[in-house]
């Protein structure tokens, strides 16, 4: 159903997130008198490349967009920004021949040379970087360059602004900087008009009325400059400010890391004149063992990883659930994330109204979620390729087929992707995890015993009767806890402490086959 079919109430009676947010948003436009289109924006330091948590906030950001537009019928823009301006703190380790880049410390990123030689300057290769990888995944959006920005005087106005509150801005910012850095703190940076550099240096003298401020340049000499045409640039919590103020941002979100950040840029854009923007601060991914991933460290997921196993649909649903609340975000969460994917696009057609809109299948495809889903789950395709140790997606796609004979061509192209992706991650993650053991007297005697039932029963059976051959088996030799005879077959059979649902798996697999596997196991 496109979102065409749904009412008003239908969109007022959402209780999704995105709704709550888009209807925060509401009620702050409520209070303006804004007839031009609302405003999301997302940030972006082109000192490295996009990275899950530029998606994760630019998928989010979109989500919220679409609901608004739904609520409202208002046009909106997106505007990713890019920080070309910033000065370059450190050299990144991952460029070609970054000793090269060490003379062009504190110099803007867009006066940095492009280490890979594709560029002008190294922002504008990131930049390029970032535009294809928001390409990559079909989102909508206005690019927007700082230096740009800053060159063609978008910000003109709002700078000569802040000289004007200046004291203001200083006595909001001072208080929360050590006794050190206020002595040469200035929400206004120079451009060093004899080395290029960004200076972190204070303020001398400045006129509001001329637009023009004085500072000491690297070379001890005083400056007189116009704040006009990228002469300077604002410092961060300021600069996020300006940047609301100029460019009239209605709606951003940021990471619970720069919670405090937010709290000094909505008083700062106060202090402008302006309205601060709605938004929420996400909380930021973890690892496996509950430590916030870092970039640096590597203890994370990259886009690129999740990627080669499972399709970016899935991505957008681990960032739509729960924004708010840490999550981890490791190998093991995506075959579940697959899985819970499909079936919320498997449930959309039987909801109506408004649980229709809350689906989160809703918000990944923007209202439109496939009309079909795979004939079967990405865990038990995973199975499949564990147990029958081969990557030929001929051979796969035939044991899918004799599974589901009546799965449509539309079931089966949807089913073709999931291939690659659950033979790649069997191949990275599962195979060289498995660890296969002996069994007990016990396990050895129940895994005789189904070993003997399966060979004896007929491929076309139900997934019930295969289900129950494997609690009689468990049966057969008194196993109090039936949980440990299923742990136990997995272990010993498929070298892990979980597995397949088993009346599906010998379904697809086939009885006999199953037979033999336990007994290839079994004379291990």
């Amino acid at each position: 159903m496109s979102e065409h079919t749904f009412t008003t109430e239908d969109f007022a009676e959402a209780k999704a997130w995105p709704f709550q947010e888009a209807k925060a948003l509401v009620k702050r436009l409520e209070k303006m008198d804004k007839d031009a289109p609302v405003v999301f924006q997302t940030g972006y330091g082109p000192s490295g490349l996009p990275h899950l948590g530029t998606f994760g906030e630019v998928a989010r950001t979109s989500m919220v967009r679409h609901a608004f537009e739904c609520l409202t019928g208002r046009s909106t823009r997106l505007i990713c920004f890019s920080d070309d301006m910033d000065g370059m703190r450190k050299v990144p380790p991952t460029v070609p021949n970054p000793e090269q880049l060490e003379a062009y410390l504190q110099m803007p990123l867009c006066r940095v040379p492009d280490p890979f030689g594709t560029h002008e300057s190294f922002s504008a290769h990131n930049n390029a970087r970032l535009q294809a990888f928001l390409d990559q995944f079909g989102f909508e959006y206005e690019f927007q360059s700082a230096a740009a920005a800053y060159r063609d005087g978008l910000f003109d106005s709002t700078l000569v602004r802040v000289l004007e509150v200046y004291d203001e801005i200083m006595d909001i910012i001072l208080p929360t900087l050590g006794e050190e850095r206020r002595q040469t703190y200035s929400p206004i940076l120079p451009i060093s008009p004899s080395t290029g550099r960004v200076l972190y240096v204070p303020i001398l003298e400045r006129d509001a009325a001329t637009g023009e401020v004085v500072f000491e340049d690297e070379d001890g000499t005083k400056v007189t400059s116009s704040v006009k045409g990228g002469a300077v640039k604002l410092q961060w919590k300021a600069d996020w400010a300006g940047r609301w103020y100029a460019l009239g941002v209605d709606y951003e979100m940021a990471g619970e890391d720069l919670t405090e950040s937010v709290r000094l840029s909505n008083r700062i854009v106060k202090a402008l004149g302006g309205t601060p923007p709605a938004g929420f601060n996400y909380q930021l991914f973890l690892d496996e063992n509950g430590n916030k991933i870092s970039k640096t460290k590597g203890n994370g997921l990259t886009i690129e990883e999740w990627l080669r196993y499972a399709a970016p649909e899935s991505l957008s649903l681990y960032n739509f659930h729960q924004p708010k609340k840490a999550k981890k975000l490791y190998f093991d969460v995506i075959p579940k994330t697959v899985d819970e994917y499909w079936q919320h696009v498997a449930r959309y057609p039987e909801m109506d109204g408004a649980k229709k809109i809350d689906n989160p299948a809703w918000h990944v495809h923007s209202g439109e979620p496939p009309a079909v889903v795979p004939p079967v789950s990405f865990g038990l395709l995973m199975n499949i390729v564990d147990a029958s140790g081969t990557s030929d997606t001929d051979i796969l796609r035939g044991f899918v087929q004799k599974y589901r004979p009546d799965a449509s061509p539309a079931a089966m192209a949807a089913l073709e992707p999931m291939l690659g992706y659950a033979i790649n991650y069997f191949e990275d993650f599962v195979k060289p995890k498995k660890q296969f053991r002996a069994p007990t007297d016990q396990e050895r005697q129940a895994l005789e015993f189904l070993a003997d039932r399966f060979e004896g029963m007929d491929k076309d059976l139900a997934e019930d009767d295969y289900q129950t051959a494997v609690f009689d088996a468990g049966k057969s030799v008194s196993y109090e806890n039936i949980r440990e005879w299923f742990k136990g077959l997995y272990e010993v059979v498929f070298g892990q402490s979980d597995g397949p649902r088993m009346g599906p798996f010998t379904k697809i697999y086939g009885p006999k086959p199953t037979a033999a596997l336990i007994r290839e196991a079994l004379a291990r």
